[in-house]
Protein backbone atom coordinates (compact mmCIF):
# COMPACT_ATOMS: atom_id res chain seq x y z
CA UNK A 1 0.00 0.00 0.00
CA UNK A 2 0.72 3.55 -0.65
CA UNK A 3 2.81 4.66 2.56
CA UNK A 4 1.07 8.40 2.58
CA UNK A 5 -2.36 6.72 1.77
CA UNK A 6 -2.10 4.18 4.54
CA UNK A 7 -1.47 7.42 6.93
CA UNK A 8 -3.80 9.21 5.92
CA UNK A 9 -6.38 6.13 5.98
CA UNK A 10 -5.18 5.62 10.08
CA UNK A 11 -5.58 10.03 10.64
CA UNK A 12 -8.47 9.76 13.03
CA UNK A 13 -11.22 12.86 12.76
CA UNK A 14 -9.19 14.93 15.66
CA UNK A 15 -5.63 14.31 14.36
CA UNK A 16 -6.56 15.42 10.74
CA UNK A 17 -7.74 18.57 12.01
CA UNK A 18 -4.99 19.43 14.47
CA UNK A 19 -2.08 18.86 11.81
CA UNK A 20 -4.56 20.61 9.03
CA UNK A 21 -4.30 24.09 10.77
CA UNK A 22 -0.45 24.26 10.75
CA UNK A 23 0.07 22.74 7.34
CA UNK A 24 0.12 25.89 5.74
CA UNK A 25 2.76 27.32 8.01
CA UNK A 26 5.10 24.05 8.03
CA UNK A 27 5.29 24.56 3.77
CA UNK A 28 5.70 28.04 4.09
CA UNK A 29 8.59 27.07 6.31
CA UNK A 30 10.22 24.60 4.36
CA UNK A 31 9.56 26.96 1.28
CA UNK A 32 12.00 29.51 3.32
CA UNK A 33 14.15 26.73 4.13
CA UNK A 34 14.43 25.33 0.32
CA UNK A 35 15.31 28.65 -0.58
CA UNK A 36 18.27 29.37 1.97
CA UNK A 37 19.27 25.46 0.72
CA UNK A 38 19.52 26.92 -3.00
CA UNK A 39 21.40 29.92 -1.86
CA UNK A 40 23.90 27.17 -0.25
CA UNK A 41 26.52 29.97 0.72
CA UNK A 42 26.20 32.15 3.52
CA UNK A 43 26.55 36.00 3.67
CA UNK A 44 30.46 34.95 4.42
CA UNK A 45 30.49 33.19 1.05
CA UNK A 46 31.52 29.97 1.75
CA UNK A 47 29.59 26.55 1.89
CA UNK A 48 30.92 25.54 4.82
CA UNK A 49 32.08 28.65 6.87
CA UNK A 50 33.92 28.29 10.21
CA UNK A 51 31.80 28.18 13.54
CA UNK A 52 31.99 31.65 15.39
CA UNK A 53 34.99 32.51 17.59
CA UNK A 54 37.04 30.07 14.81
CA UNK A 55 39.66 30.40 15.08
CA UNK A 56 40.43 31.16 18.69
CA UNK A 57 43.84 33.11 18.02
CA UNK A 58 45.65 34.02 14.98
CA UNK A 59 46.74 30.59 13.28
CA UNK A 60 50.64 30.13 11.73
CA UNK A 61 48.88 27.36 9.55
CA UNK A 62 45.57 27.76 7.34
CA UNK A 63 45.76 23.87 6.76
CA UNK A 64 46.90 20.06 7.04
CA UNK A 65 48.85 17.85 4.83
CA UNK A 66 48.89 14.37 7.32
CA UNK A 67 51.27 11.89 6.04
CA UNK A 68 50.32 8.36 7.74
CA UNK A 69 52.46 5.99 6.95
CA UNK A 70 50.05 3.19 8.34
CA UNK A 71 52.20 -0.34 10.38
CA UNK A 72 54.67 1.73 11.95
CA UNK A 73 57.88 2.61 10.43
CA UNK A 74 61.28 2.14 12.28
CA UNK A 75 62.18 4.79 14.20
CA UNK A 76 65.54 3.22 14.88
CA UNK A 77 66.09 3.12 11.31
CA UNK A 78 65.37 6.01 10.26
CA UNK A 79 65.57 9.37 12.67
CA UNK A 80 66.83 8.01 15.88
CA UNK A 81 70.77 7.55 15.75
CA UNK A 82 71.91 4.90 18.16
CA UNK A 83 75.58 4.41 17.71
CA UNK A 84 76.57 2.63 20.34
CA UNK A 85 74.11 -0.39 19.73
CA UNK A 86 76.90 -1.88 17.53
CA UNK A 87 78.12 -3.19 19.99
CA UNK A 88 75.59 -4.68 21.78
CA UNK A 89 74.58 -7.32 18.12
CA UNK A 90 72.52 -10.29 19.75
CA UNK A 91 73.10 -9.56 23.22
CA UNK A 92 69.93 -9.39 25.27
CA UNK A 93 67.76 -6.69 25.56
CA UNK A 94 68.58 -6.18 29.68
CA UNK A 95 65.52 -6.30 32.20
CA UNK A 96 66.70 -2.55 33.46
CA UNK A 97 65.67 -1.42 29.75
CA UNK A 98 62.58 -3.47 29.58
CA UNK A 99 61.43 -3.33 33.05
CA UNK A 100 58.78 -5.66 33.24
CA UNK A 101 56.69 -3.64 30.67
CA UNK A 102 53.96 -5.17 28.44
CA UNK A 103 55.00 -6.86 24.58
CA UNK A 104 52.89 -8.19 22.23
CA UNK A 105 52.33 -12.12 21.96
CA UNK A 106 54.31 -12.42 18.85
CA UNK A 107 57.67 -11.76 20.81
CA UNK A 108 56.56 -12.69 24.13
CA UNK A 109 56.93 -16.62 23.70
CA UNK A 110 60.82 -15.45 21.78
CA UNK A 111 63.27 -17.55 24.45
CA UNK A 112 64.94 -14.36 23.49
CA UNK A 113 64.99 -10.53 22.87
CA UNK A 114 68.10 -10.16 20.80
CA UNK A 115 69.32 -6.87 20.09
CA UNK A 116 69.16 -5.92 16.37
CA UNK A 117 71.33 -2.61 15.41
CA UNK A 118 70.25 -0.46 12.16
CA UNK A 119 71.80 -1.98 9.39
CA UNK A 120 71.81 1.38 7.76
CA UNK A 121 74.35 3.96 7.87
CA UNK A 122 73.01 7.57 9.58
CA UNK A 123 74.54 10.78 8.84
CA UNK A 124 74.18 14.45 10.13
CA UNK A 125 72.69 17.04 7.58
CA UNK A 126 71.62 20.32 7.31
CA UNK A 127 72.71 23.39 9.72
CA UNK A 128 71.33 21.87 11.79
CA UNK A 129 73.07 19.04 11.77
CA UNK A 130 69.89 16.25 12.24
CA UNK A 131 70.97 12.53 12.25
CA UNK A 132 69.44 10.80 9.62
CA UNK A 133 70.04 7.40 7.89
CA UNK A 134 70.37 6.04 4.48
CA UNK A 135 67.00 5.49 3.79
CA UNK A 136 66.19 8.86 3.36
CA UNK A 137 68.83 10.60 0.90
CA UNK A 138 65.64 13.42 0.08
CA UNK A 139 64.11 14.11 3.03
CA UNK A 140 67.58 14.60 4.97
CA UNK A 141 68.02 17.37 2.63
CA UNK A 142 65.11 19.39 3.93
CA UNK A 143 65.87 18.74 7.58
CA UNK A 144 66.50 22.47 8.23
CA UNK A 145 62.65 22.70 7.90
CA UNK A 146 61.72 19.58 9.92
CA UNK A 147 61.11 19.82 13.71
CA UNK A 148 62.23 16.47 14.35
CA UNK A 149 60.17 14.56 17.11
CA UNK A 150 61.36 11.59 18.84
CA UNK A 151 59.52 10.85 21.75
CA UNK A 152 55.70 10.62 20.60
CA UNK A 153 54.14 7.75 22.87
CA UNK A 154 50.84 5.86 23.40
CA UNK A 155 49.09 3.50 25.47
CA UNK A 156 47.72 1.06 22.43
CA UNK A 157 50.04 -1.80 21.19
CA UNK A 158 48.14 -3.10 18.49
CA UNK A 159 47.61 -1.67 14.82
CA UNK A 160 43.69 -0.76 14.65
CA UNK A 161 43.45 0.57 18.44
CA UNK A 162 46.29 2.40 17.82
CA UNK A 163 45.69 3.65 14.56
CA UNK A 164 42.26 4.65 15.79
CA UNK A 165 44.32 6.60 18.71
CA UNK A 166 46.20 8.59 16.73
CA UNK A 167 43.24 9.73 14.29
CA UNK A 168 40.62 10.34 16.93
CA UNK A 169 42.53 10.87 20.30
CA UNK A 170 40.71 7.13 21.42
CA UNK A 171 41.11 3.32 20.91
CA UNK A 172 37.23 3.29 21.30
CA UNK A 173 36.19 3.25 17.86
CA UNK A 174 32.94 5.93 17.57
CA UNK A 175 35.38 9.12 17.70
CA UNK A 176 35.53 11.99 15.59
CA UNK A 177 38.89 12.10 13.26
CA UNK A 178 41.40 14.57 13.47
CA UNK A 179 40.56 16.12 9.84
CA UNK A 180 36.78 16.04 10.97
CA UNK A 181 36.83 18.39 14.25
CA UNK A 182 39.33 20.94 11.86
CA UNK A 183 37.09 20.51 8.70
CA UNK A 184 34.03 21.32 11.90
CA UNK A 185 35.60 24.02 13.34
CA UNK A 186 37.59 26.11 10.93
CA UNK A 187 35.44 24.79 7.70
CA UNK A 188 36.23 25.62 4.21
CA UNK A 189 37.57 27.90 1.86
CA UNK A 190 36.64 26.20 -1.34
CA UNK A 191 32.63 25.53 -2.16
CA UNK A 192 33.62 23.05 -4.95
CA UNK A 193 35.69 20.71 -3.24
CA UNK A 194 35.11 18.65 0.12
CA UNK A 195 37.05 20.68 3.49
CA UNK A 196 38.82 17.22 4.29
CA UNK A 197 40.52 14.31 1.36
CA UNK A 198 41.24 11.45 2.28
CA UNK A 199 43.90 9.26 -0.18
CA UNK A 200 45.12 6.07 0.18
CA UNK A 201 47.91 4.99 -2.11
CA UNK A 202 49.68 1.92 -2.85
CA UNK A 203 52.82 0.34 -1.36
CA UNK A 204 55.91 -1.67 -3.19
CA UNK A 205 56.75 -3.80 -0.29
CA UNK A 206 55.00 -6.76 -0.92
CA UNK A 207 54.25 -7.34 2.58
CA UNK A 208 50.90 -7.65 4.11
CA UNK A 209 49.63 -4.19 5.51
CA UNK A 210 46.92 -4.09 7.74
CA UNK A 211 43.75 -2.55 6.79
CA UNK A 212 42.62 0.67 6.30
CA UNK A 213 39.35 1.37 8.09
CA UNK A 214 36.99 4.38 7.76
CA UNK A 215 37.14 5.48 11.30
CA UNK A 216 40.55 7.13 10.43
CA UNK A 217 38.57 9.46 9.08
CA UNK A 218 35.12 9.31 10.26
CA UNK A 219 33.45 12.21 11.63
CA UNK A 220 31.59 9.99 14.87
CA UNK A 221 29.83 12.34 16.70
CA UNK A 222 29.91 15.33 14.03
CA UNK A 223 27.86 16.08 11.27
CA UNK A 224 28.90 13.42 8.61
CA UNK A 225 29.56 16.47 6.23
CA UNK A 226 32.88 16.90 8.18
CA UNK A 227 33.70 12.77 7.44
CA UNK A 228 37.11 12.64 5.18
CA UNK A 229 36.28 11.84 1.28
CA UNK A 230 38.47 9.49 0.21
CA UNK A 231 39.26 9.60 -3.44
CA UNK A 232 40.17 6.23 -5.25
CA UNK A 233 43.63 5.17 -6.40
CA UNK A 234 42.55 3.98 -9.59
CA UNK A 235 39.57 4.80 -11.77
CA UNK A 236 37.23 7.47 -11.06
CA UNK A 237 38.17 9.17 -7.85
CA UNK A 238 34.77 9.29 -6.74
CA UNK A 239 31.86 6.56 -7.86
CA UNK A 240 29.13 7.59 -8.81
CA UNK A 241 29.87 11.30 -9.49
CA UNK A 242 29.07 11.44 -12.59
CA UNK A 243 25.91 11.51 -14.46
CA UNK A 244 24.35 7.97 -16.18
CA UNK A 245 24.26 8.45 -19.77
CA UNK A 246 21.68 10.08 -21.08
CA UNK A 247 21.30 12.82 -18.04
CA UNK A 248 22.83 16.45 -18.31
CA UNK A 249 24.28 18.55 -15.78
CA UNK A 250 20.92 20.94 -16.23
CA UNK A 251 18.81 17.78 -15.69
CA UNK A 252 20.87 16.86 -12.67
CA UNK A 253 20.26 20.49 -11.51
CA UNK A 254 16.68 20.12 -11.66
CA UNK A 255 16.62 16.68 -9.75
CA UNK A 256 18.52 17.98 -7.43
CA UNK A 257 16.71 21.60 -6.79
CA UNK A 258 13.54 19.46 -6.76
CA UNK A 259 14.81 16.57 -3.78
CA UNK A 260 16.39 18.88 -1.88
CA UNK A 261 12.75 20.57 -1.48
CA UNK A 262 11.13 17.40 -0.42
CA UNK A 263 14.02 17.39 1.88
CA UNK A 264 13.80 19.94 3.29
CA UNK A 265 10.18 18.82 3.85
CA UNK A 266 11.25 16.44 5.80
CA UNK A 267 13.86 18.34 7.75
CA UNK A 268 10.49 20.85 8.86
CA UNK A 269 8.78 17.67 10.01
CA UNK A 270 11.78 16.12 11.96
CA UNK A 271 14.40 18.37 12.45
CA UNK A 272 16.67 15.86 12.09
CA UNK A 273 20.30 17.55 11.33
CA UNK A 274 21.33 14.44 8.95
CA UNK A 275 18.88 15.91 6.50
CA UNK A 276 20.73 19.10 6.22
CA UNK A 277 24.00 17.14 5.54
CA UNK A 278 22.41 14.94 3.19
CA UNK A 279 21.26 17.91 1.23
CA UNK A 280 24.99 19.09 1.61
CA UNK A 281 26.30 16.06 0.70
CA UNK A 282 24.06 15.99 -2.55
CA UNK A 283 25.37 19.63 -3.34
CA UNK A 284 28.83 18.31 -2.94
CA UNK A 285 28.62 15.76 -5.09
CA UNK A 286 27.35 18.30 -7.83
CA UNK A 287 30.13 20.57 -7.71
CA UNK A 288 33.03 17.72 -7.49
CA UNK A 289 31.49 16.91 -10.90
CA UNK A 290 33.26 19.93 -12.38
CA UNK A 291 35.89 19.71 -9.60
CA UNK A 292 37.61 16.65 -9.58
CA UNK A 293 38.53 16.25 -13.07
CA UNK A 294 40.30 19.65 -12.99
CA UNK A 295 41.70 18.68 -9.65
CA UNK A 296 43.47 14.82 -11.00
CA UNK A 297 44.71 16.72 -14.15
CA UNK A 298 48.50 16.94 -14.07
CA UNK A 299 48.97 17.21 -17.26
CA UNK A 300 49.79 20.81 -17.35
CA UNK A 301 52.17 20.69 -14.46
CA UNK A 302 55.75 21.50 -15.55
CA UNK A 303 58.34 18.71 -16.13
CA UNK A 304 60.60 20.74 -13.52
CA UNK A 305 57.61 20.41 -10.85
CA UNK A 306 57.22 16.81 -11.63
CA UNK A 307 60.46 15.82 -11.58
CA UNK A 308 60.70 17.01 -7.52
CA UNK A 309 58.52 13.95 -7.07
CA UNK A 310 60.14 11.24 -8.50
CA UNK A 311 59.22 8.76 -11.41
CA UNK A 312 56.52 7.29 -10.42
CA UNK A 313 54.80 10.83 -9.99
CA UNK A 314 52.08 10.67 -12.96
CA UNK A 315 51.18 7.36 -12.39
CA UNK A 316 48.06 7.27 -10.51
CA UNK A 317 47.75 5.62 -6.99
CA UNK A 318 51.55 5.79 -6.29
CA UNK A 319 52.31 7.78 -2.79
CA UNK A 320 54.65 10.58 -5.00
CA UNK A 321 51.27 11.14 -7.43
CA UNK A 322 48.90 11.14 -4.34
CA UNK A 323 51.61 14.10 -2.64
CA UNK A 324 51.07 15.99 -6.05
CA UNK A 325 47.33 15.81 -5.57
CA UNK A 326 48.39 16.94 -1.79
CA UNK A 327 49.53 19.80 -2.95
CA UNK A 328 47.26 20.69 -5.97
CA UNK A 329 44.24 20.05 -2.70
CA UNK A 330 46.08 22.79 -0.69
CA UNK A 331 46.65 24.85 -3.38
CA UNK A 332 42.98 24.98 -3.97
CA UNK A 333 42.54 25.69 -0.23
CA UNK A 334 41.05 22.17 1.06
CA UNK A 335 41.71 22.23 4.72
CA UNK A 336 42.73 18.86 5.72
CA UNK A 337 44.61 16.58 3.05
CA UNK A 338 45.06 12.97 4.83
CA UNK A 339 47.49 10.56 2.79
CA UNK A 340 47.57 6.64 4.12
CA UNK A 341 50.29 4.88 2.91
CA UNK A 342 50.50 1.09 3.82
CA UNK A 343 53.04 -1.57 4.36
CA UNK A 344 55.36 -0.41 7.35
CA UNK A 345 54.66 -3.49 9.53
CA UNK A 346 57.60 -5.36 8.68
CA UNK A 347 57.68 -8.00 11.90
CA UNK A 348 60.74 -9.68 9.47
CA UNK A 349 62.35 -8.86 6.21
CA UNK A 350 62.83 -5.42 7.45
CA UNK A 351 66.19 -4.41 5.65
CA UNK A 352 64.37 -5.04 2.12
CA UNK A 353 61.00 -4.24 3.09
CA UNK A 354 61.53 -1.21 4.19
CA UNK A 355 63.93 -0.18 1.94
CA UNK A 356 61.16 -0.06 -1.05
CA UNK A 357 58.61 1.59 1.77
CA UNK A 358 61.32 4.40 0.94
CA UNK A 359 61.60 4.33 -2.30
CA UNK A 360 57.99 4.74 -2.66
CA UNK A 361 57.53 7.88 0.15
CA UNK A 362 61.22 9.37 0.47
CA UNK A 363 61.25 11.77 -2.99
CA UNK A 364 58.06 11.80 -2.69
CA UNK A 365 57.98 13.66 0.41
CA UNK A 366 60.98 15.90 -0.29
CA UNK A 367 58.85 17.06 -3.64
CA UNK A 368 55.55 18.03 -1.59
CA UNK A 369 58.11 20.13 0.99
CA UNK A 370 60.00 21.55 -1.79
CA UNK A 371 56.98 22.29 -4.22
CA UNK A 372 54.74 23.88 -0.94
CA UNK A 373 57.82 26.08 -0.29
CA UNK A 374 58.71 27.18 -4.18
CA UNK A 375 55.08 28.09 -3.97
CA UNK A 376 54.48 30.18 -0.53
CA UNK A 377 52.11 27.57 0.45
CA UNK A 378 54.59 26.28 3.39
CA UNK A 379 54.23 28.83 5.71
CA UNK A 380 50.58 27.90 6.14
CA UNK A 381 50.38 24.95 5.46
CA UNK A 382 51.45 22.29 8.39
CA UNK A 383 52.59 18.86 7.24
CA UNK A 384 52.69 16.03 9.73
CA UNK A 385 54.89 12.36 8.93
CA UNK A 386 54.45 9.81 11.19
CA UNK A 387 53.01 6.30 12.14
CA UNK A 388 50.70 4.78 15.01
CA UNK A 389 53.57 3.72 17.74
CA UNK A 390 56.99 2.53 16.51
CA UNK A 391 59.51 -0.86 16.92
CA UNK A 392 61.45 -2.75 18.70
CA UNK A 393 65.04 -2.75 19.17
CA UNK A 394 64.88 -6.73 19.52
CA UNK A 395 64.49 -8.79 16.73
CA UNK A 396 61.03 -10.41 16.60
CA UNK A 397 62.41 -13.84 15.06
CA UNK A 398 65.73 -14.69 13.96
CA UNK A 399 68.73 -12.18 14.05
CA UNK A 400 71.07 -12.32 11.30
CA UNK A 401 74.05 -10.18 10.23
CA UNK A 402 71.67 -8.70 7.18
CA UNK A 403 68.35 -9.25 8.51
CA UNK A 404 65.80 -8.82 11.32
CA UNK A 405 62.62 -8.16 12.11
CA UNK A 406 60.88 -5.88 14.87
CA UNK A 407 57.78 -5.72 16.89
CA UNK A 408 55.05 -3.48 17.83
CA UNK A 409 56.84 -0.30 20.10
CA UNK A 410 53.96 2.10 21.60
CA UNK A 411 56.55 3.66 24.19
CA UNK A 412 59.02 5.74 22.42
CA UNK A 413 58.22 6.50 18.13
CA UNK A 414 59.58 9.34 16.04
CA UNK A 415 57.81 11.99 13.82
CA UNK A 416 57.90 14.94 11.82
CA UNK A 417 56.35 18.35 11.20
CA UNK A 418 57.29 21.31 8.71
CA UNK A 419 55.48 24.24 7.53
CA UNK A 420 53.09 26.44 9.42
CA UNK A 421 53.60 27.22 12.94
CA UNK A 422 57.29 24.72 13.24
CA UNK A 423 60.21 25.78 13.91
CA UNK A 424 62.37 23.73 11.58
CA UNK A 425 66.19 22.54 11.96
CA UNK A 426 65.30 21.31 15.05
CA UNK A 427 65.01 18.02 17.21
CA UNK A 428 62.41 17.52 20.26
CA UNK A 429 63.26 14.65 23.18
CA UNK A 430 65.26 11.99 23.66
CA UNK A 431 65.34 8.61 23.97
CA UNK A 432 67.74 5.80 25.85
CA UNK A 433 70.52 3.85 24.16
CA UNK A 434 68.32 1.58 22.71
CA UNK A 435 65.33 4.10 21.81
CA UNK A 436 63.27 2.01 24.39
CA UNK A 437 62.57 4.66 26.80
CA UNK A 438 62.05 7.98 26.92
CA UNK A 439 64.61 9.89 28.79
CA UNK A 440 63.66 13.81 28.08
CA UNK A 441 60.71 15.70 26.86
CA UNK A 442 58.12 12.47 26.29
CA UNK A 443 55.09 13.76 23.56
CA UNK A 444 51.85 11.95 23.92
CA UNK A 445 49.56 11.09 20.69
CA UNK A 446 47.10 13.59 22.28
CA UNK A 447 49.61 16.45 22.96
CA UNK A 448 50.44 16.24 19.47
CA UNK A 449 47.18 16.41 18.25
CA UNK A 450 46.70 19.38 20.53
CA UNK A 451 49.81 21.08 19.14
CA UNK A 452 48.22 20.18 15.18
CA UNK A 453 45.27 22.42 16.63
CA UNK A 454 47.13 25.17 18.04
CA UNK A 455 49.43 25.90 14.54
CA UNK A 456 45.52 26.22 13.26
CA UNK A 457 44.63 28.96 15.48
CA UNK A 458 42.56 26.17 17.87
CA UNK A 459 42.43 26.64 22.17
CA UNK A 460 42.11 22.43 22.43
CA UNK A 461 40.34 23.15 25.41
CA UNK A 462 37.98 24.97 23.91
CA UNK A 463 36.80 23.07 21.30
CA UNK A 464 33.92 20.45 21.94
CA UNK A 465 30.53 18.71 20.64
CA UNK A 466 27.69 18.26 22.61
CA UNK A 467 26.46 15.09 21.82
CA UNK A 468 23.93 12.91 23.18
CA UNK A 469 23.81 15.79 26.53
CA UNK A 470 27.25 15.43 27.27
CA UNK A 471 30.07 17.80 25.26
CA UNK A 472 33.10 15.23 24.42
CA UNK A 473 36.45 16.67 23.65
CA UNK A 474 38.18 16.76 20.73
CA UNK A 475 41.36 14.24 20.40
CA UNK A 476 43.65 16.01 22.39
CA UNK A 477 42.58 15.04 25.62
CA UNK A 478 45.41 13.53 28.42
CA UNK A 479 44.92 10.07 28.73
CA UNK A 480 44.68 10.23 32.30
CA UNK A 481 41.82 13.34 32.29
CA UNK A 482 44.66 15.59 33.76
CA UNK A 483 44.43 18.24 30.97
CA UNK A 484 47.95 18.84 30.84
CA UNK A 485 48.72 19.60 27.92
CA UNK A 486 52.37 21.06 26.09
CA UNK A 487 52.75 21.68 22.58
CA UNK A 488 55.78 20.05 20.89
CA UNK A 489 57.50 21.41 18.14
CA UNK A 490 56.38 25.18 17.43
CA UNK A 491 57.93 28.14 17.48
CA UNK A 492 59.02 29.27 21.17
Amino acid sequence: MNPLAARLAHLTRRQFFKTSGIAGGSIALASLLGEAARASVPKSGAVHPALPGFPHFAPRAKRLIYLHMNGAPSQLDMWDYKPKLQAEFDKDLPDSIRKGQRITTMTSGQARLPVAPSLFEFKQHGKCGTWASELLPWTSKLVDDLAVIRTVHTEAINHDPACTFVMTGSEVPGKASLGSWISYGLGSENNDLPAFVVLTPVWSSGAAAQALFTRMWSSGFLPTTHAGVALRAKGDPVLFVKNPPGVDRSARRDMLDSLGELNQLNYARFADPETQTRIAQYEMAFRMQMSVPDLVDVSKESKATLDLYGPEVTTPGTFAHSCLLARRLSERNVRVVQLLHRGWDQHANLPKDIRAQCHDTDQACFGLLTDLKARGLLDDTLVVWGGEFGRTVYSQGKLTQDNYGRDHHPRCFTMWMAGGGVKGGMVYGETDDYSYNIVENPVHVNELNATILHCLGINHEKFTFKFQGNPPPAPTRSPHGSGRHRPAARDR
